[in-house]
């Protein structure tokens, strides 16, 4: 939504931002949305219409928050029904956890956040133990590990590191899943209801002669320890982010 989609101020303030005890913040992953991503404009410019891919990423974004939301309601201790749909993805997202010893406080599982002096806020996946360490930990249900995700992980570790003294890293947790050929090893992301084809080992098979193998749930854990240099460049998007909306913010006293 673009700085002339909002009907009026009280929209604004609702799909861009938070408000915690009386004051209004704006939202870190609103904030990021002004930064360029030329993955997705690649993804839009090989669709076969904008209609195609805009309904695809609907399809997927709906996919991923059924596997954040089963997922986080497993790490509470709680017993949700699993969508047969994301089952191989979460079975191996709690496999995964369970073999690496990876320990949750419940208290900050999808918890909202503010960065009172820096003024934003969001809404954290989980705060987690992985070898000793603790430290931001972000659920991504992507096909891949992006950089931008750094800025977003480095909000939430500023925000947080005052209260929580010994945090001092941050995870990206990506659950997927795909088929793979017996034949060729080629996988095949069925997300969205976009069969995405990848090359294997092999030579490919033809298009309609691959063998494929049933769903298999795909974790990935992957360490960023260094975030105050990408909090500086998230805290550029958010300058950014607030010249392009300023005629918002004006009407919102936001200044």
């Amino acid at each position: 939504m673009s700085l002339f989609d909002f009907k009026d101020a009280d929209q604004f303030k609702e799909k861009c931002g938070y408000t915690i005890d009386g004051l209004w913040y704006p939202r870190v992953t609103k904030i990021l949305e002004i930064k360029s991503k030329p993955a997705l404009y690649y993804y839009y410019g090989e669709a076969k219409s904008y209609k195609a891919a805009q309904e695809a990423t609907e399809l997927s974004a709906k996919e991923g928050t059924l596997v954040h939301e089963t997922i986080q309601k497993l790490l509470i201790g709680e017993h949700p029904p699993i969508d047969q749909s994301i089952r191989p993805a979460v079975e191996a997202a709690m496999k995964f956890v369970e073999e690496h010893g990876i320990q949750f406080d419940a208290a900050y599982i999808e918890k909202r956040i503010c960065n009172k002096d820096s003024r934003y806020a969001g809404t954290i996946d989980a705060i987690a133990l992985i070898n000793g360490q603790l430290g931001v930990l972000d659920i991504k249900t992507s096909q891949a590990i992006y950089r931008d995700y750094n800025l977003q992980t480095s909000a939430y570790m500023a925000a947080l590191v005052p209260e929580i003294k010994n945090l001092n890293t941050r995870w990206i947790f990506r659950i997927d899943q795909n088929k793979t050929c017996f034949r060729c090893n080629a996988t095949l992301r069925p997300k969205g209801g976009r069969e995405k084809i990848r090359r294997g080992n092999h030579v490919l098979c033809h298009e309609n002669d691959h063998d494929w193998g049933p769903l298999t749930g795909v974790p990935e854990l992957k360490e960023m320890p260094f975030w105050k240099a990408d909090f500086e460049a998230f805290l550029g998007a958010k300058k950014l982010w607030e010249w392009e909306n300023e005629n918002w913010l004006k009407k919102i006293r936001y200044c």
